[in-house]
């Protein structure tokens, strides 16, 4: 189970990656269902990216991949990909996985997908 000092920890580290770039971000940390357990906006972050957030996290643990392999398969001419129902086809989702067991996951939205996935995968490494 991904317990809520799992979450805080996971998005402090998220956080701190975004700081050190300059970046404003929301990260969304959700349960194995989906369920929202911790969301934080950072100061300035544009209020849309939240919506956008909890959906890459969403995506990310309901399909059990990186939401980046979505969005790959998007660019490579996949497009119905982007008709499947409440999926995000944008880097910045990932699953949050502890003994091959799918806790939850983390989605990040704020700057370009790419650097989202940057702060996804610094909260990511901080559940080991």
């Amino acid at each position: 189970m991904l317990t809520l000092d799992d979450a805080q920890r996971i998005s402090a580290a998220a956080r701190a990656a975004a700081l050190e770039h300059g970046w404003t971000m929301v990260i969304a940390v959700v349960d194995d269902g989906g369920h929202l357990i911790t969301l934080e906006r950072m100061d300035g972050t544009q209020k849309g990216s939240v919506r956008v957030a909890e959906q890459k996290a969403r995506t990310a643990i309901l399909f059990k991949r990186p939401t980046k392999l979505l969005e790959d398969a998007v660019l490579k001419g996949r497009t119905v990909m982007m008709t499947l129902p409440d999926v995000i086809c944008l880097e910045g989702g990932v699953p949050l996985v502890r003994d091959g067991v799918y806790l939850g996951a983390i989605g990040v939205s704020g700057a370009t997908s790419a650097e989202d996935g940057v702060v996804a995968a610094r909260g990511v490494a901080a559940l080991a």
